[in-house]
């Protein structure tokens, strides 16, 4: 039976499943912004961003403050965003070695 450890980090790994999840984390690497703001740089669906935010927001992978009627989204720590960039690269490194595998297996251009 997994421990609660491996667990939270199985769900953790569930919420950042999507694609626009981890481009909203993307997004606020740099500091809060606002769902209006995100919406601009990402140029999804104020509602489907809402969505991903509020899921995101019960995860506790982002935090909120509200200043006036804003509210403005953070990532809650930074090592999320480290977390996000090293699979980035495991990522990164297996395409390229994915494109020499097919560049050695392409046959041999006429001489």
């Amino acid at each position: 039976m997994p421990d609660k450890i491996s667990e939270m980090h199985a769900e953790i790994c569930r919420t950042l499943g999507s694609g626009a999840r981890i481009e909203i984390l993307n997004a606020l690497r740099d500091g809060e912004k606002t769902v209006s703001e995100i919406t601009r740089d990402l140029g999804l669906r104020q509602a489907n961003v809402s969505q991903h935010l509020a899921v995101l927001r019960q995860r506790r992978v982002v935090a909120t403050r509200k200043e006036g009627t804003s509210i403005y989204y953070k990532v809650s720590n930074p090592k999320i965003i480290q977390a996000c960039e090293l699979m980035r690269q495991v990522l990164l490194e297996q395409l390229r070695e994915s494109e020499e595998l097919t560049k050695l297996a392409s046959p041999s251009r006429k001489r």
